[in-house]
């Protein structure tokens, strides 16, 4: 049975090849935590459940929809700048906004993908 060829490291500008499966090699995956740690370990905890349920209630409508002119529940609440496990970003008020799902997920996988690396 032939194997599945091995695919390159998602770090930018690394050239070593992992196993289908896995997103990093081994010295570049302990810089991407957000891969290994669960969500509770990340900071969303029962905590941060309770409080984003509040926001959204105070803020019902998702920011990005409403800029474009349309109505929209939200359900997510995003941090605008990326935490990165910063608590004091994570729990920053000013930092947060109301998203649908929809719009989270687009911001995510276009503005929040490319991390800022610090050595």
């Amino acid at each position: 049975m032939p194997r599945r060829p091995k695919v390159p490291c998602r770090h930018p500008g690394c050239p070593e090849l992992v196993e289908p499966g896995s997103l990093y090699c081994a010295k570049h995956l302990s810089l991407h935590p957000e891969v290994t740690r669960p969500a509770g370990k990340r900071g969303y905890t029962r905590q941060w459940q309770k409080i984003s349920r509040q926001y959204l209630q105070a803020h019902p409508l998702c920011a990005e929809c409403m800029r474009q002119g349309r109505y929209t529940k939200a359900t997510v609440v995003d941090h605008i700048t990326p935490h990165r496990g910063d608590p004091e970003l994570f729990w920053d008020e000013a930092n947060w906004q109301p998203m649908c799902k929809q719009c989270h997920d687009r911001k995510t996988l276009t503005k929040d993908i490319h991390p800022v690396y610090r050595y």
